[in-house]
Order: structure tokens, then C-alpha cells, then sequence
């Protein structure tokens, strides 16, 4: 309940604008914390709330307002300030000039057979977006299909496969700009690589699943002028195109009026016989529903209610379908379900649960690829429809593999192999005989040899056991005196697997240290690991992350005066979080794109649905624990690590808003000589399509600033 009335917020936002006038116009008002950084003095206003009883005071809250003069205004002089800093770094080219070279060799996905057809995409090397190819046979001449960098000067469009018509003669593509989820959805004809004259618009979080002369496809209504990047989104609604019409003329398939904060996703069996309808209020968890389009249903039917468990159809065997479910099994298990009796009393085991996560299945050639986590590494095992056990796929090593989809008349698959000294290798897979050729080798000059891959466990707080890879070339001494970079994510059942970066090459060849934590709340040990970092949880993963940094520190792998942290999104909140607990145990703090302010972040865009493994603060139980952990809540007047907060104005998956917050009150209460500084990046969103220009500048200033900071030589 907000305690000011609208009277009062007009006033307020009077006052807002008459103060920004004056910074716009006179040059910045700013406070100096240190020789070398003056920052920008943040208008606040007197807003606060009433959360079951308790005031909250959130005085920064008109930066929420992203598309107003005053808030870029504010970001523009931020910014000013960051880069005048970053400036200063003498070798801070060298590193961007190096991570350029090792990034310059091509790189592959592995390919799709559509019809007589092979697709796949490649980057040259620099180019900002890889590039869509076709090609007929294995050996055939490669075409270019879809270029998304003729698509935008700056190379920020990018673009993403979303569904195939039966005949294999048509696509769906989405077109996402400036990193945006939204996403406007093309159809091309393959053959002629012309686009249909079909254009889907307000398209998020969909595919499309053909059937016949069409495709069902999910999007939202269309959002009110001015709040496209940070309004609420409600109706996540099904609809089926017919090619050739209008999307005014498609046909509404499934609305949820009752629950407008629910996602809804639909998909189709191989033969078209089945139509699926998943359905989340979360990013975990959903219930599945389904139509038999031979029976000729209308109406969707359920096979498995409740949001309790997550589940998905990976295949139907005649008039049985087969379930990937961790319904009664947190380490997943696959099931056969008939429709017209799917009680979970009928289930028949295929593959049963295992000690093991079964991380997911694919169906190809009749065949069933499951692929299991064993400690964050991939293990690999096909199966008959049966259940019955035929090999284990093997791999070059400790790694992680993903790929082995196909259609029922395959006889082979593609999969791509990775780890942190292992380039992405695409293999091609014979499901008769098991064996794995080499289709396409990186061609980056790396000398895995160089460097050294370890596995540790560190003892959380309460004694859990947490693995943890780290990194480092051959030769460091473990004296407390290696530059350190500790990155984890810790929610929303995500595992942090092994796989190599061309970048972090970089990090490492200067004697930089790379740890990767596998913290409770992902899906690296199922869903109990899940389960014991989420909701009122959640400071178990705080604890986890805490306790790898005193490990690495016990051990000299590192110190505390050279020991950096990094997480994105959920791992920003999580950066966010550790460095106001324990602002002595680090030197530098990156939190990116974080979840920052856990009182308000189901108001924005799709924050909704992370309520499920949050809490929301509209739930009294839940609001102090959540303001118990929030970072914008619990930063007070103290000495705070080096901290370099990284956002982007397009991002609205976590609106900027949680960056903006905190960092004006970070700024605020800094009273170390530290600075504490934000990087907002323009045309850029939440991760996914950004350009390479702009990753390899984020990259090259968080490694630079780590360096820096530490103060860790560089030649």
C-alpha cells in the first residue's frame, strides 16, 4: 500500500523533474567518496510503503520510470562516470584487443536435417550474430539462409529457429531486437529462402507447432505505449495461424481470463496426432494438457495436473505417451501414460528414477537418449522404447553434451561435446552401431595441456557438501596471491555445467584463477537440490557461495584482497545479496542484470512468474524473509568491495529499475574508497542476442576491472 497519495506523487514527480532540470543544466551535482570517482547525486523523494504493517521507505523509486527524460538523464551521466573510471586502466585495450583474437576462428552450431536439407548456423569469427546456412547433404555447398547482421548496422537483431512445417518445406523464425524478449515471428519458404508474406507480432517465450497448414504459437496482448520494456505482462494466450492469413483472422486457442499471470506453451507429437498444452505459473513446474486432434478433440483434456512437479511429452508410442516427470521422483523418471486413463496409478516405469538426475530424453530413430548428470558432468545412455538399457554414448571426457534429436526414421543424430578445456566439437552419432565420429572440430588455436581442471568440494554452513570447478593455467603457485573470479547462478533448477570460453582464455593466461560453484537452489543433484535453495530457502545458496569463497581462500587458492565475484540475472541477485552479508570476503563485486529489489519485483514485465521461487512480498509470511536477503534493503552506511553493477536499457526480463535502485543507494552509503559504479549498456537486454562487440567489450571491462582492482599486474 503506498502511503503517498497521487496529489502527493505529482508534486514529488514536480520536484523530480525541476531537480533534473537544474543537474541538465548546470553540469552534475556530485559527492566525492574518493580521489578518482564523483558520482552523480541521485534526486530522493519521500516514497514509501506499508508492507503488513511494515513502512519501507523507497526513495529511489521514479528511476522505475525507464522511458523518462529524467531517468536517461541519469543513466547518461552514470554512465559518464563508469567509463571515465574504466578509462584509466592502462591495459584495459590489450585485453579487449585479446579477447578479439581469441574469439577470431569459426564456430558451429551442430546441424538440423530438414527434408533433403542440413541447417545450422556460423560465425565467421567477429561477426556480431551468427549467420543461419542451408545446405543439401553433408557435403553439399552451404547457402546463406537468414544473415541477422544485415538486419541492424550495430548487429543487435537477432534471430532463432522456432518450428518446421511437416513437409520440412516452411520455417517459423523469430526476430528479437536490441535484446528484447519480445520477438516477431517469420515464416520462410526454405527452398527459395523467401519470407511468406505471414508476420506475427507481440510474440514471448513461444515456438511454433505445426500442424497441417499452420501453427500454434503463444503472445501476449499488445503492451500500452510507453510500457513495452517494463509493464506487466498478463494473458499469455494460444493461437493457430493459417498460412497465408492475417494475424488479425488467427484463431484465439486458449485464454486463461481466471489466471492472466500464467504461461502457456503448446507443442505437437512427431505424427501430429497429439496437440500438448503446458501451463505454468512459473519458471518451474507446470501441468500438462493435451487434444487428440485424430479424435478430432476441441477442447483440451488433462493428463497431469498441479504445479507442484515439472513433466513433458518426449514422445507418443501409438496410443501411449511417453513422460520425462519428477512427479514421486526428484531425480526425474520416464513414464507411459494412456491418455483416456492417465492416472498415476496406471503409470508404467520406462526408465526409472536413478541416484542420478536425468537431466532430459530425446526420441530419435525409435530410439531414446537420456542424458544424466553425474557430479555437473554428462553421462550419455540409449535406450529402446522399452526401457531396456543398449550403451552408453561415450564421451571424450568430463564434460557436458547436448543435441541427440531427430525424427523417428533417423538413423543417426548430432551432438556437440564441450568442457572448460575442450573447444565445442560437433559429433555425429550412428544409433545402430554407437559410434561417434568427429563431424566438425573447432578450428581455435588452444592448447588444452596448458591448463588445469579440478573438481572441490566446499562445506556450506549447515554441512552440505558444494562441487565447485576451478580453472587455472598450469604452473600458479597456491599462495593467496591469484587473482580469483567465482561465478554461480544458485535458482531456479539451472545447472552450471562444464563448457569452454574462448574469452575467459583471456582471464586465464594473465594468471587469473576461474571457479564455477554449483550452489543449491539449481539442478545440478534434481529437484531436493532444487528445493533446498528456494522460497524460505534461499539463504542456503547465499551460505553455499559464501563457503566456496572461504574455501578458495582456505586453500590460497586466492585472498580476500584478490578474490572477484560475478552472477547474472538470479546470479546478480545472488552477488547482490553475498556482498551486503559479507562485505569482507570480497574485493570486487559484479552483480549483472540482477534481481535486486525482492519487494517489487513481481511488478514488472514477467518478475511474476518467479514468485514461485522467490515468495512475494505481498505474502506476510514471506515478506520478512525477503527482506531479510533483499540487496536493496539491506545495504547500510559501511566499507562495500569494488563493484561494477551491470545492466541494459533494453533488458525486460529484469527490468533496470532493480540496477538503477541500487546502486543510487549503494552510491549513497559507500563509505570505503572503493568505487561503486554502474554499467548500463545501450540497445542490449538481458543476454540473450547480444552483439559480439558489445559482449566483448562487457567482457573486456569486467576482467580489466577485476585486474585493476586487485591490483594485479599486467604486462
Amino acid at each position: 500500500m503506498l502511503i503517498i497519495s497521487n496529489l502527493q506523487h505529482n508534486i514529488l514527480s514536480m520536484r523530480i523533474n525541476a531537480l533534473m532540470s537544474i543537474i541538465t543544466l548546470t553540469g552534475l551535482t556530485a559527492i566525492q567518496l574518493d580521489a578518482q570517482t564523483a558520482y552523480p547525486k541521485t534526486v530522493k523523494t519521500d516514497v514509501k510503503d506499508v508492507y503488513h504493517g511494515i513502512e519501507v521507505s523507497d526513495p529511489y523509486r521514479w528511476l522505475e520510470n525507464d522511458t523518462s527524460r529524467e531517468t536517461g538523464a541519469w543513466v547518461k551521466a552514470q554512465n559518464e562516470v563508469t567509463q571515465k573510471f574504466l578509462s584509466q586502466i592502462p591495459y584495459r585495450d590489450k585485453i579487449k584487443n585479446r579477447i578479439s583474437e581469441l574469439l577470431n576462428y569459426p564456430r558451429y552450431s551442430a546441424p538440423t536435417k530438414v527434408g533433403k536439407y542440413y541447417i545450422y548456423s556460423k560465425n565467421s569469427g567477429l561477426q556480431n550474430q551468427s549467420v543461419i546456412y542451408k545446405q543439401i547433404g553433408l557435403d553439399g555447398t552451404s547457402e546463406v539462409l537468414i544473415d541477422p547482421n544485415a538486419m541492424s548496422a550495430e548487429g543487435t537483431t537477432s534471430v532463432s529457429i522456432v518450428g518446421y512445417s511437416k513437409d520440412k518445406k516452411l520455417m517459423c523464425y523469430n526476430i528479437s531486437k536490441a535484446g528484447s524478449d519480445w520477438s516477431e515471428m517469420h515464416v520462410m519458404d526454405i527452398e527459395s529462402g523467401k519470407d511468406l508474406k505471414d508476420i506475427i507480432n507481440f510474440v514471448k517465450f513461444s515456438g511454433a507447432a505445426w500442424v497441417g497448414n499452420g501453427f500454434y504459437y503463444s503472445r501476449y496482448p499488445e503492451p500500452a505505449k510507453g510500457e513495452v520494456l517494463s509493464g506487466q505482462n498478463r494473458f499469455h494466450s494460444v493461437y493457430f495461424h493459417k498460412i497465408g492469413d492475417e494475424q488479425s483472422k488467427d484463431n484465439l486457442v486458449f485464454k486463461d481470463n481466471e489466471h492472466p499471470l500464467r504461461y502457456h506453451s503448446v507443442y505437437t507429437s512427431e505424427d501430429e496426432r497429439f496437440l500438448f498444452l503446458s501451463v505454468g505459473q512459473g519458471t518451474d513446474g507446470n501441468e500438462t494438457w493435451f487434444r487428440d486432434l485424430k479424435a478430432g478433440d476441441k477442447e483440451f483434456k488433462p493428463l497431469l495436473a498441479g504445479f507442484e512437479a515439472s513433466s513433458y511429452v518426449v514422445d507418443n508410442d501409438g496410443d501411449q505417451l511417453l513422460v520425462m516427470t519428477n512427479v514421486d521422483a526428484p531425480n526425474y523418471r520416464l513414464v507411459s501414460i494412456n491418455p483416456d486413463s492417465p492416472a498415476k496409478s496406471a503409470w508404467k516405469d520406462i526408465i526409472p528414477e536413478g541416484k542420478n538426475l536425468l537431466k532430459s530424453i530425446s526420441a530419435a530413430g525409435h530410439k531414446l537418449i537420456a542424458e544424466y548428470l553425474v557430479d555437473v558432468a554428462t553421462v550419455v545412455i540409449q535406450y529402446d522404447y522399452s526401457g531396456k538399457k543398449e550403451r552408453e554414448i561415450k564421451l571424450p571426457g568430463i564434460g557436458s553434451a547436448g543435441g541427440f534429436g531427430g525424427e523417428r526414421a533417423d538413423k543417426e543424430v548430432f551432438y556437440t561435446y564441450t568442457s572448460f578445456n575442450y573447444p565445442p566439437t560437433d559429433f555425429r552419432y550412428d544409433l545402430n552401431t554407437g559410434v561417434s565420429t568427429v563431424f566438425r572440430k573447432s578450428e581455435i588455436k588452444f592448447d588444452p595441456t596448458l591448463y588445469e581442471v579440478q573438481q572441490e568440494f566446499a562445506t556450506s554452513k549447515d554441512g552440505t557438501k558444494v562441487p565447485m570447478f576451478i580453472v587455472y593455467k598450469k604452473g600458479i603457485e597456491k599462495n593467496g596471491n591469484n587473482p580469483t573470479l567465482l561465478y554461480a547462478y544458485g535458482g531456479f533448477n539451472i545447472s552450471l555445467e562444464p563448457g569452454f570460453s574462448a574469452s575467459r582464455i583471456a582471464f586465464l593466461e594473465l594468471g587469473g584463477v576461474f571457479a564455477i560453484a554449483n550452489l543449491r537452489g539449481g539442478g545440478e543433484y534434481g529437484e531436493t537440490w532444487h528445493r533446498a535453495g528456494m522460497l524460505e530457502k534461499k539463504q542456503n545458496v547465499f551460505d553455499d557461495y559464501i563457503a566456496c569463497a572461504e574455501y578458495l581462500q582456505a586453500v590460497k587458492y586466492t585472498s580476500k584482497e584478490k578474490l572477484a565475484i560475478q552472477g547474472g540475472s538470479n546470479g546478480g541477485l545472488l552477488v547482490g545479496a553475498v556482498m551486503t552479508q559479507r562485505p569482507d570476503l570480497f574485493r570486487v563485486c559484479i552483480p549483472q542484470v540482477g534481481v535486486l529489489d525482492m519487494l517489487r519485483f513481481q511488478k514488472f514485465t514477467v518478475g511474476w512468474g518467479w514468485v514461485d521461487e522467490y515468495g512475494s512480498s505481498d505474502d506476510a509470511k514471506m515478506f520478512p524473509i525477503l527482506k531479510g536477503y533483499s540487496p536493496l534493503h539491506n545495504i547500510t552506511s559501511q566499507a562495500y568491495p569494488a563493484t561494477m553493477v551491470m545492466t541494459a536499457d533494453h533488458d525486460d526480463r529484469v527490468v533496470p529499475a532493480h540496477s538503477f535502485k541500487f546502486i543510487s543507494t549503494l552510491q549513497e552509503h559507500q563509505t570505503g574508497k572503493d568505487p561503486v559504479l554502474i554499467r548500463v549498456e545501450t540497445n542490449a537486454g538481458h543476454g540473450a542476442g547480444t552483439s559480439l562487440n558489445k559482449s566483448v567489450e562487457q567482457t573486456a571491462d569486467i576482467y580489466s576491472f577485476i585486474f585493476y582492482m586487485t591490483n594485479t599486474p599486467i604486462k
